[in-house]
């Protein structure tokens, strides 16, 4: 900690950013708070532009003003990592070094002034363990850094952990800050005794050693550097390899490594760096060892990669392409594959077969999830059940739509093409005549009921609106006072509780998910981990008013944050009109009408495509006559 002139011990310094997030309100609150009092807390070092205040002198004034949010240790912790002079990977390399000595003890000369970041930390490991205490801070650490790391999430990186199986001896050879070696860690069938990682970056290397290192159930070897240009680990023969590598890198080595051993399979080319590290982790598995690795969706096509391809296929070292829908891993955007490779060790069978699968269909709107909502529940036991299976028999029953085992030499043409949305044709209506004529009578009520939402909708009030002569509250004031609860996924993994009917569920990102509310008929399940929960007290919000206003373009913009290539909203700075509650329900049922209005128009979207497709789909295959 940095010595503050004038005091006698080391405190640790705040922004303003961080004095926001204290009180839960915008920097602009923060700017009025220094201009409106003279008794707030001076700065005490920063620059003119950017001062920073002593936290201890911080948190008592909020504290006498009454606005001190009551802060959770994990919060608390957080606050005081991102204050630390040393710097965010410093103060967490700490951290852990602390852990790994002392447990759930702050060290001897933390005492009763001493470092708060120790004490804090220790408070924290007390309640949830050295192992989870650190995860949670790691996980905020990578998901802040978001911009420049490609975390692993970590119900993908589960499900890879599963597809591997159980493993004594689990490598990663772009192992970041360790989510994958981490869930195999978790696996049910015993954790490993042996988890070697590698990275380019060596403070995330020093981090992710230092998570797992702290789970105490295997020898740890985390080292730095370039799997593909300086192996580390040359001569492992792992029984699992688990690998998120970066994707379309230019400068992998290919020039470099052209006659290098590992490319049993082909020399992949420049372009084919994905391919790279496919042949990297075959290398190091032992005969008969499984490795799962996150590929982006065009390896599976691109031209430049059919030999390798081909040879992977023929020698029977990849056995499944799994799509997963998007969203499941980052790039978000992208629909990723999961590739299952095993080390091929003489007991190759003599038709050998590829499993496909797309898990697209586990995809759903589900309750509170927004418009892309994935059930990681169902993705995994589509994606598990399928690839047991095929594991135990080398063979599955086809599933129109969603898993199929094809013979390698019936996919060893030109292309070697192995998305398995080319393999799997979406299952035929059974009679298509008659679905489409259902398909029809439902357009046609549905068309009845959106010109009835619309009309409803239409703003044909004489009354005048009050606009910018509210006064207004901010979701933090509205949590501290008890008007409603807030409920986010912490950084460690643990989800809200489960929705119940009148929740507001606000998205985190600005990606076009609208605020909703649970319906009377739905809830039980918990928001997906890019939604926060808000429970309002009937008594003081109405449900649909909160939901109304929370999803103003105005106010989202004035809690947004442009910090990461991905623009987040900061729940607590979201605003609503301070009115009275028969106010609220008047405004409440017009923003509910504009909701029906909305569900409407995406049902008769939806069942105009269909009818249009299924149109296409009969003429193109004689089902249906051209007509005059």
């Amino acid at each position: 900690m940095r010595q503050v002139p004038g005091h006698h011990t080391d405190v640790t310094e705040v922004t303003a950013a961080g004095i926001a997030r204290l009180a839960g309100v915008g920097r602009a609150a923060v700017s009025n708070w220094r201009r409106r009092y003279a008794h707030f807390p001076r700065p005490v070092g920063g620059t003119d532009t950017s001062p920073t205040f002593s936290l201890p002198e911080v948190e008592q004034w909020l504290r006498d003003q009454g606005k001190l949010a009551e802060v959770p240790l994990r919060e608390r912790l957080w606050q005081l990592i991102e204050a630390d002079p040393r710097g965010h990977s410093a103060a967490l390399t700490a951290l852990g070094e602390q852990y790994l000595a002392h447990g759930d003890r702050p060290p001897p000369d933390s005492g009763g002034h001493g470092d708060p970041l120790a004490r804090t930390a220790a408070a924290l490991a007390a309640e949830t363990g050295p192992a989870d205490a650190y995860a949670f801070a790691l996980a905020r650490y990578t998901d802040g850094a978001a911009a420049r790391l490609t975390p692993t999430p970590p119900e993908t990186a589960a499900l890879m952990a599963a597809l591997a199986g159980p493993a004594g001896t689990v490598l990663d050879p772009a192992c970041g800050a360790g989510s994958l070696l981490a869930a195999a860690q978790r696996q049910p069938g015993g954790p490993p005794t042996e988890l070697y990682g590698q990275d380019t970056d060596p403070v995330l290397a020093r981090l992710g050693a230092l998570r797992l290192a702290l789970h105490g159930t295997a020898t740890v070897q985390v080292r730095d550097g370039d799997s593909l240009l300086a192996d580390a680990f040359p001569h492992l023969a792992a029984d699992a390899v688990l690998c998120h590598p970066p994707f379309n890198e230019r400068h992998w080595g290919h020039a470099e490594l052209t006659y290098d051993t590992r490319w049993e399979y082909g020399l992949p080319a420049r372009a084919e760096s994905e391919l790279a590290w496919v042949q990297h982790a075959l290398a190091r598995l032992r005969p008969g060892g499984t490795a799962v690795v996150l590929m982006p969706p065009a390896a599976a096509s691109r031209r430049t990669g059919r030999r390798v391809r081909a040879a992977l296929l023929r020698r029977a070292a990849l056995r499944a392409v799994i799509a997963l829908p998007a969203g499941a891993a980052p790039p978000h955007s992208l629909p990723l594959h999961l590739w299952v490779l095993r080390k091929p060790d003489g007991t190759t069978a003599h038709d050998p077969r590829l499993l496909v699968v797309d898990s697209a269909t586990a995809l759903r709107p589900a309750s509170g999830t927004g418009r892309a909502g994935l059930d990681w529940a169902a993705l995994h036991r589509t994606v598990l059940d399928a690839w047991q299976d095929f594991r135990r028999d080398g063979d599955i029953a086809a599933v129109p739509g969603v898993r199929r085992a094809l013979p390698v030499i019936d996919l060893l043409d030109d292309e070697v093409d192995l998305a398995p949305a080319r393999h799997l044709p979406p299952p035929a209506e059974a009679d298509g005549a008659a679905a489409l004529t259902a398909v029809r009578t439902q357009l046609r009520g549905t068309l009845h009921r959106t010109a009835q939402l619309a009309a409803a909708v239409h703003p044909d009030s004489e009354e005048s609106a009050p606009g910018a002569h509210w006064s207004t509250v901010t979701i933090g004031e509205l949590v501290r006072t008890g008007a409603l609860e807030l409920h986010t996924h912490s950084a460690a993994g643990d989800p809200p509780p489960p929705t119940r009917p009148g929740d507001v569920l606000v998205p985190l990102l600005l990606d076009g998910t609208a605020t909703q509310v649970v319906a009377d008929d739905a809830g039980g399940e918990a928001p997906d981990r890019r939604m926060s929960l808000l429970r309002p007290d009937t008594a003081a919000l109405d449900p649909w008013f909160l939901a109304g206003f929370l999803r103003g373009t105005a106010n989202t913009r004035q809690a947004s944050s442009y910090a990461s290539s991905a623009t987040r909203v900061d729940v607590r700075r979201l605003k609503v009109p301070r009115l009275p509650l028969e106010t609220q329900r008047r405004y409440g049922r017009r923003f509910r009408e504009l909701a029906a209005f909305e569900e409407a128009l995406r049902h008769t979207a939806d069942l105009g495509r269909r009818l249009a497709q299924g149109t296409v789909d009969g003429l193109t295959e004689g089902a249906l006559p051209p007509g005059d």
